[in-house]
Protein backbone atom coordinates (compact mmCIF):
# COMPACT_ATOMS: atom_id res chain seq x y z
CA UNK A 1 0.00 0.00 0.00
CA UNK A 2 2.70 2.18 0.73
CA UNK A 3 4.39 2.00 -2.62
CA UNK A 4 1.30 2.69 -4.09
CA UNK A 5 1.14 5.73 -2.60
CA UNK A 6 4.40 6.99 -2.82
CA UNK A 7 4.40 6.28 -6.79
CA UNK A 8 1.17 8.64 -6.71
CA UNK A 9 3.06 11.24 -4.99
CA UNK A 10 6.31 10.94 -7.77
CA UNK A 11 4.90 12.95 -10.75
CA UNK A 12 4.62 15.88 -8.52
CA UNK A 13 2.93 16.40 -4.76
CA UNK A 14 2.36 19.33 -2.09
CA UNK A 15 5.18 19.42 0.61
CA UNK A 16 1.62 18.53 2.99
CA UNK A 17 1.14 15.56 0.59
CA UNK A 18 4.49 14.39 1.32
CA UNK A 19 4.84 14.91 5.00
CA UNK A 20 1.61 12.89 5.31
CA UNK A 21 2.77 9.82 3.79
CA UNK A 22 6.36 10.55 6.04
CA UNK A 23 4.11 10.32 8.97
CA UNK A 24 2.03 7.12 7.96
CA UNK A 25 5.05 5.20 7.65
CA UNK A 26 6.61 2.71 9.55
CA UNK A 27 10.68 3.55 11.37
CA UNK A 28 13.36 2.14 9.97
CA UNK A 29 16.29 0.65 12.63
CA UNK A 30 19.74 2.26 11.04
CA UNK A 31 21.09 -1.18 11.99
CA UNK A 32 18.25 -2.22 8.70
CA UNK A 33 19.55 0.19 5.85
CA UNK A 34 23.13 -1.03 5.47
CA UNK A 35 24.21 -0.87 1.91
CA UNK A 36 24.49 0.75 -1.52
CA UNK A 37 21.01 2.98 -1.94
CA UNK A 38 20.13 4.56 -5.61
CA UNK A 39 18.20 8.21 -4.91
CA UNK A 40 15.81 9.99 -6.46
CA UNK A 41 13.69 13.59 -6.04
CA UNK A 42 10.26 13.09 -4.91
CA UNK A 43 9.02 16.55 -6.56
CA UNK A 44 7.28 18.78 -3.96
CA UNK A 45 7.72 22.12 -5.36
CA UNK A 46 10.82 22.78 -3.15
CA UNK A 47 13.41 25.01 -4.30
CA UNK A 48 15.55 22.47 -4.96
CA UNK A 49 13.39 20.00 -6.75
CA UNK A 50 15.65 19.02 -9.98
CA UNK A 51 18.91 19.60 -8.28
CA UNK A 52 20.04 16.79 -7.19
CA UNK A 53 19.17 14.70 -10.69
CA UNK A 54 20.50 17.43 -13.11
CA UNK A 55 23.64 17.13 -10.68
CA UNK A 56 24.33 13.34 -11.24
CA UNK A 57 23.37 12.42 -7.91
CA UNK A 58 23.23 8.77 -7.41
CA UNK A 59 22.35 8.17 -4.22
CA UNK A 60 24.24 6.90 -0.97
CA UNK A 61 25.84 4.15 1.17
CA UNK A 62 25.45 2.93 4.36
CA UNK A 63 28.49 0.78 5.40
CA UNK A 64 28.17 0.79 9.33
CA UNK A 65 26.66 2.98 11.84
CA UNK A 66 29.95 5.26 11.46
CA UNK A 67 31.03 4.73 7.84
CA UNK A 68 28.43 6.65 5.62
CA UNK A 69 29.03 8.15 2.40
CA UNK A 70 26.06 10.71 1.92
CA UNK A 71 26.74 11.87 -1.49
CA UNK A 72 27.37 9.47 -4.53
CA UNK A 73 27.91 10.53 -7.92
CA UNK A 74 28.15 8.61 -11.09
CA UNK A 75 28.80 9.71 -14.67
CA UNK A 76 25.93 9.67 -16.52
CA UNK A 77 23.94 7.73 -14.03
CA UNK A 78 26.22 4.88 -15.04
CA UNK A 79 26.65 2.30 -11.56
CA UNK A 80 29.87 1.43 -12.66
CA UNK A 81 31.97 5.21 -12.72
CA UNK A 82 29.92 5.47 -9.07
CA UNK A 83 32.08 7.90 -6.16
CA UNK A 84 31.67 9.37 -3.24
CA UNK A 85 31.53 13.01 -2.66
CA UNK A 86 33.04 15.15 -0.11
CA UNK A 87 29.89 17.10 0.94
CA UNK A 88 32.15 19.99 1.87
CA UNK A 89 33.31 20.51 -1.71
CA UNK A 90 29.52 20.73 -3.21
CA UNK A 91 27.97 24.27 -2.58
CA UNK A 92 25.11 22.44 -0.61
CA UNK A 93 23.99 26.37 0.55
CA UNK A 94 23.51 27.43 -3.20
CA UNK A 95 21.57 24.14 -4.44
CA UNK A 96 17.98 26.16 -3.67
CA UNK A 97 19.10 29.07 -4.99
CA UNK A 98 20.90 27.59 -8.40
CA UNK A 99 18.14 27.06 -11.23
CA UNK A 100 18.44 22.46 -12.42
CA UNK A 101 19.13 23.99 -15.81
CA UNK A 102 22.30 25.81 -14.51
CA UNK A 103 23.41 22.82 -12.82
CA UNK A 104 22.84 20.40 -15.15
CA UNK A 105 24.97 22.37 -17.22
CA UNK A 106 27.57 21.97 -15.30
CA UNK A 107 26.80 18.03 -15.21
CA UNK A 108 28.83 17.59 -17.97
CA UNK A 109 32.22 18.59 -16.09
CA UNK A 110 31.48 15.99 -13.61
CA UNK A 111 34.04 13.44 -15.32
CA UNK A 112 36.94 16.13 -14.83
CA UNK A 113 35.70 17.96 -11.37
CA UNK A 114 35.43 14.03 -9.90
CA UNK A 115 39.30 14.20 -8.87
CA UNK A 116 38.48 17.37 -7.10
CA UNK A 117 35.21 16.34 -5.53
CA UNK A 118 35.37 12.48 -4.74
CA UNK A 119 36.60 11.14 -1.34
CA UNK A 120 37.34 7.84 -0.01
CA UNK A 121 36.83 8.49 3.39
CA UNK A 122 32.71 8.25 5.14
CA UNK A 123 31.40 12.03 5.34
CA UNK A 124 28.38 11.31 7.40
CA UNK A 125 27.23 8.55 10.63
CA UNK A 126 23.91 6.77 10.82
CA UNK A 127 22.19 7.25 14.44
CA UNK A 128 18.32 6.36 15.35
CA UNK A 129 17.11 9.68 16.67
CA UNK A 130 13.67 10.69 17.57
CA UNK A 131 12.07 12.79 14.45
CA UNK A 132 8.15 14.25 14.17
CA UNK A 133 7.64 11.68 17.32
CA UNK A 134 8.97 8.33 15.69
CA UNK A 135 12.38 7.10 16.67
CA UNK A 136 14.05 6.04 13.40
CA UNK A 137 17.22 5.94 10.87
CA UNK A 138 19.02 9.32 10.46
CA UNK A 139 21.67 10.09 9.01
CA UNK A 140 23.98 13.14 10.33
CA UNK A 141 26.69 14.88 8.13
CA UNK A 142 30.47 15.11 9.88
CA UNK A 143 30.74 18.95 8.98
CA UNK A 144 27.12 20.18 7.23
CA UNK A 145 24.31 21.55 9.27
CA UNK A 146 22.17 18.69 7.38
CA UNK A 147 20.78 15.56 9.01
CA UNK A 148 18.34 12.98 6.45
CA UNK A 149 16.00 11.40 8.05
CA UNK A 150 14.23 7.90 6.75
CA UNK A 151 11.06 6.06 6.98
CA UNK A 152 9.94 2.71 5.55
CA UNK A 153 8.00 2.08 2.55
CA UNK A 154 9.15 -1.34 2.06
CA UNK A 155 11.54 -3.80 2.07
CA UNK A 156 13.72 -2.08 -0.82
CA UNK A 157 12.42 1.28 -0.59
CA UNK A 158 12.99 4.35 1.92
CA UNK A 159 11.55 7.83 1.78
CA UNK A 160 14.21 10.64 3.11
CA UNK A 161 13.84 13.95 4.13
CA UNK A 162 16.83 16.47 4.08
CA UNK A 163 16.81 19.04 6.95
CA UNK A 164 18.94 21.43 6.47
CA UNK A 165 19.64 24.42 9.34
CA UNK A 166 18.56 27.48 7.45
CA UNK A 167 16.10 25.62 4.85
CA UNK A 168 12.43 27.01 5.78
CA UNK A 169 11.13 23.80 4.45
CA UNK A 170 13.04 20.11 4.31
CA UNK A 171 13.20 18.31 0.83
CA UNK A 172 12.43 15.03 0.15
CA UNK A 173 13.64 12.26 -1.51
CA UNK A 174 13.49 8.49 -2.60
CA UNK A 175 16.34 5.71 -1.63
CA UNK A 176 15.99 2.36 -3.34
CA UNK A 177 18.23 -0.83 -2.16
CA UNK A 178 20.84 -1.83 -4.82
CA UNK A 179 20.11 -5.65 -4.78
CA UNK A 180 23.61 -7.22 -3.19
Amino acid sequence: MSIVALQKLESGATAAQAWELFDSLPAVRAEEIRGRWRGRELPTGHPMDGILQASGWYGKQFDDAESVHPLLFSIGGDPDSVFAVDPRRVPVGLADKVPASVVAKGRGLLGVLRLGLRTRRHRARLRNLEHRGVVTAAMVYDHLPIIDVFRRVDDTTLLGVMDRRGMPEPDFFVLTRESA
